[in-house]
């Protein structure tokens, strides 16, 4: 499987990010936070050309059980489970089948009851034909904790792009007392009080995942084609998630791998960090959402997490919805309460008891609506002075952002 050049453009063009460094270290800071309420209402409508939803997702096949066992969701390609003792309890990993051999499609993460699944899966499916591949969707652990092992132990490339690829070191070396000491100054600008980032410094410390990064990696980059069996899978570069997300798409088929970046039942975390602390993944993340809606026909789309569906352009009419809901709450309380914090915003958005890796997640998914609605002049930002919080404060005394679907969430 070799990497080439494709002629082949899709209508949105992603825009690359820096994601945040701290807020995947920990085993319950899960790749989909926050949940977007009742599964079977998050999934159950359709968007109409007035912004309504009326129709449903469709789920053709029950997953395979957790560990090694598969499930067909396709010829040469196999749906299998990794379990992950958190919330969110497990990650689809699916093998594709060369002629030669089997590629990986993300990992799970770096446990011993992970690598035996591998094991299993390889004995009872693979046909005798060896692994000769990793392919990790993006960065974290969940999706590329075990990439090291899997290279060394079947002594097989690992392919990723190389924004992935080298924020996953950055991650993994970045651990210690210098990470308190810069988030300190980024969370008394949010607001945070000292005693919750205290617990999330403390929960930080704990990590068991961290520490452990591939040594190399081949290159995978935006329109690249993938040719695997008889298929040809096209690279669709996301963003706003995490910084180079790879999805792949095969048209011929209607193949859709989609990572993280469309999930059928729950939303990816999207959030700013300290490094970036301006920056709008929530923008890079709506424009991928309609990039992925933009996509032909009807494909069978496999998430990296939940059921594989049919439905693609609902999904991401719904998730542009969720999100565009999210901004307006948070507007109408600039204007209702004349300027909030990014902690006052916190409670807005996430109206219930957080533990310290919700509230880290929760912190950064508020700071990156509060910077969409910067950069597109709905409020305006002052300075604290001395040790005091960032205060977000109205342009005007009405608030107006309103869900207007694109042509592409209608199709």
């Amino acid at each position: 499987m070799l990497p080439s050049g494709s002629d082949q453009h899709f209508a949105a063009e992603s825009l690359s990010n820096t994601q945040d460094a701290a807020a995947y270290r920990l085993p319950e800071a899960s790749a989909a936070f926050p949940d977007m309420g009742d599964a079977d209402a998050s999934t159950n409508a359709c968007v109409d050309a007035k912004g309504n939803l009326d129709g449903e997702l469709r789920f053709p096949l029950a997953p395979p059980a957790p560990g090694g066992h598969a499930v067909s969701v396709a010829p040469g390609i196999l749906w299998a489970r990794m379990a992950m003792p958190m919330a969110l309890d497990h990650i689809n990993v699916y093998l594709l089948e060369d002629d030669d051999g089997w590629y990986a499609l993300d990992t799970g993460l770096a446990l011993d009851t992970t690598k035996l699944a591998w094991q299993q899966l390889l004995s009872r499916y693979g046909n005798g034909k060896p692994l000769k591949g990793v392919i990790c969707t993006h960065f974290h652990y969940d999706h590329a904790g075990l990439a090291p092992w899997l290279m060394q132990a079947f002594d097989v490339p690992l392919y990723m792009t190389g924004g992935e690829y080298y924020f996953l070191r950055a991650v993994a070396t970045s651990h210690g007392p210098a990470l308190s000491q810069s988030l300190t100054g980024f969370y008394r600008r949010l607001g945070v009080p000292q005693t919750v980032q205290q617990q999330i410094f403390d929960t930080v410390s704990k990590d068991p995942f961290m520490g452990s990064y591939p040594p190399s990696f081949r290159r995978l980059s935006d329109g690249d084609t993938l040719e695997i069996g008889n298929r040809q899978w096209q690279v669709v570069i996301g963003a706003g998630h995490s910084p180079e997300h790879a999805c792949l798409w095969c048209a011929d088929d209607a193949l859709l791998l989609s990572g993280d970046q469309l999930l059928p039942k729950i939303s990816s975390n999207v959030l700013v960090n300290e490094i970036e602390p301006e920056a709008n993944p929530l923008s890079d993340w709506l424009d991928s959402l309609q990039r992925l809606a933009s996509l032909p026909g009807d494909p069978l789309v496999l998430p990296a997490h939940g059921p594989v569906f049919y439905g693609h352009r609902l999904r991401a009419a719904q998730i542009s919805q969720h999100h565009q809901q999210q901004l307006q709450l948070l507007q109408q309380a600039i204007v209702e309460q004349g300027s909030i914090s990014v902690y006052q915003g916190l409670s807005i958005l996430f109206p219930r008891k957080l533990g310290p890796v919700e509230t880290m997640l929760a912190l950064g998914e508020t700071l990156a609506h509060l910077n969409y609605l910067l950069w597109q002049e709905k409020i305006f930002i002052q300075s604290g002075a001395d040790n005091a919080a960032d205060s977000y404060c109205p342009l005007s005394d009405e608030f107006d952002f309103v869900y207007e679907p694109s042509e592409d969430d209608t199709a």
